[in-house]
């Protein structure tokens, strides 16, 4: 039974007490998270009331346009983290570079700069002015290096080597779900108390679902294998439960929530003008493939796992097939036949 007086830190404080050798130092970590997402919330809410909609006349490393909200989301973070003292890099979308912490950050000998962290500020911020849903997807590494501000090695990690991972979206309410390797669980914030409160334990993702998320606007561009599954997919067939249901907001973490909670893929694949994929492994793939599989859920790039590729690059993109796992699994078998 969930205890509607369970805050995310005593939640997480718990969590890491079951493990003697644990320092303390990743709770404090997330919390520094959860408090720069509280105050990213706050600006969401009333964004149509300030002047933070709209572009700022920059491109990020992605060559998109900045909204102003974006860099406010980037700036809350990566000073949150800074003066958290537990990290020695900070990893962004929004960065062309990670940003090395420097040791005068971790002066205090209680807390050491072992850990690495990556941003997505704010997904599907594209959607801010028309009130659709968006989040901020996280992920934690411990470093490599031994010492002093964090290297490149630090940051191009597998997925497999996640400590924690997670998201918050900005919705009808603030939710946060993370995951330390040990099961997924979902907090909603709750304003009158400004604090995280346990909604839901120990998440399971079902096995199969009758919902896929793709933007079927793009059908002309893909392969032929995956024409043929979406295809399959709105065909009439009362014993396999099809046609499935199509829901696409356009908003990753929107569209992972509602999948993660009742079932469904995600898909975005590469396609003749985005040979390589869309999405970024390191902000967006590899936290949401590390939920999704302590959920009991699959993810794959249409021909292998997710959490076992080796990064070249910081902005190195993905094609992306996420959720249920009888559904991923289907998938590969029709994208096979493109290979």
């Amino acid at each position: 039974m969930v205890s509607r007086f369970t805050t995310f830190y005593r939640h997480i404080v718990e969590e890491e007490r079951k493990y003697p050798e644990a320092t303390g130092q990743l709770s404090d970590l997330l919390a520094d998270i959860a408090l720069a997402c509280k105050v990213i919330s706050l600006e969401v809410n009333r964004a149509g009331l300030i002047d933070i909609l709209g572009f700022t006349g920059e491109e990020n490393i992605q060559g998109e346009q900045v909204k102003k909200l974006d860099v406010y989301a980037n700036d809350v973070l990566t000073n949150v983290m800074k003066q958290g003292g537990h990290i020695c890099a900070v990893c962004s979308e929004e960065e062309e570079n990670f940003i090395p912490i420097d040791d005068k950050f971790t002066e205090n000998k209680y807390v050491t700069n072992k850990y690495i962290c990556h941003f997505d500020p704010l997904d599907g911020s594209s959607n801010i002015e028309v009130n659709v849903s968006i989040g901020t997807i996280f992920s934690v590494y411990k470093r490599v290096t031994s010492s002093g501000p964090g290297a490149l090695e630090d940051c191009l990690q597998k997925g497999i080597h996640q400590v924690a991972a997670g998201y918050v979206i900005y919705g009808s309410s603030t939710v946060l779900v993370y995951t330390t390797g040990k099961g997924v669980h979902v907090f909603t914030l709750d304003p009158s108390v400004g604090e995280f409160l346990l909604s839901n334990e120990n998440v399971t993702i079902p096995k199969k679902a009758k919902t896929f998320s793709v933007n079927e606007g793009n059908f002309c561009k893909w392969s032929g294998g995956m024409k043929k599954y979406v295809s399959y997919l709105k065909e009439i067939d009362s014993e396999t439960s099809r046609p499935y249901s199509s829901r696409y907001i356009g908003s990753l973490v929107a569209d992972f929530h509602r999948n993660l909670l009742y079932g469904g893929i995600f898909m975005y694949p590469a396609d003749n003008k985005n040979i390589n994929g869309k999405l970024r492994l390191m902000y967006e793939a590899n936290p949401l493939s590390f939920i999704v599989e302590q959920a009991g859920g699959k993810s794959s790039d249409g021909n292998k796992r997710i959490l076992d590729i080796e990064p070249k690059s910081l902005h190195q993109r993905t094609p992306l097939f996420i959720g249920s796992s009888d559904e991923v699994t289907l998938i590969e078998k029709y994208l096979s036949e493109d290979l």
